[in-house]
Formats: structure tokens, sequence, C-alpha cells
């Protein structure tokens, strides 16, 4: 299956245990992978056919306002869904990156979702 990906993109969402974790905006890293089929995109030489990934970073860009999430499991799932719906991708892995723990370069989760 043909991919895009998208790779680091800093976003500011409200994260973490406890309230005064959540209390600001955390910079996270998100990296998408897009499983989408190519060839009609291919053929016509047309954006309509494929995932616009200017498009996808901007909705995540914008994503977390107004959220609050305890763990960055449910921001990867929610994002996951998210792309399933808006963008009708066949199958996404999500990875979200924290910067939690000052001795770790920083924590992560990845998920795989896809049609079933």
């Amino acid at each position: 299956m043909d991919k895009i990906k998208i790779v680091d993109l800093q976003v500011q969402y409200h994260v973490g245990v406890s309230e005064d974790e959540r209390a600001k905006p955390q910079r996270l890293l998100i990296t998408l992978e897009i499983e989408h089929d190519f060839k009609n995109a291919i053929a016509a030489d047309n954006l309509a056919d494929t995932i616009d990934y200017h498009a996808v970073s901007q909705r995540l860009l914008k994503f977390g306002e107004g959220c609050h999430w305890q763990l960055i499991e449910t921001v990867a799932a929610d994002v996951a869904t998210m792309m399933m719906d808006e963008f009708r991708a066949r199958a996404v892995t999500v990875e979200v990156k924290k910067f939690v723990i000052p001795q770790a370069a920083y924590v992560s989760v990845c998920l795989h979702r896809n049609h079933s």
C-alpha cells in the first residue's frame, strides 16, 4: 500500500494526568503514516485523488483547540479516528511524542488503525 508520511509535526495540546499538567498546552510531536492508493492520483496528477497532506497538517495544528486529554494514548486514538473519518484514510499509524521525563529524549505511543 502507498503511504504519505508527516514526520514530527509540532503541535500544542493540553495533555497530562494531573490538572496542573493539563493547565497549559504542551509541545507534542505527531508522526502519521497514512495509507492510501495513489493509482488515480498518479494517473490524473490530481490532488483531489489523494490525501492533501497540507490540509492534514493544518487540521492537526488546530485539533487540540478546546480539548484536554489525560493520556497521549487517547490523543493518538482520537487523531487516528479523525484521519479515518475526515480524510478517508484506508489505514493510519499515529505516533505521539511527549517531552515529560527530563532524563529521556521523549516518551511516545504508537498505534495503527485500519478499516476492517
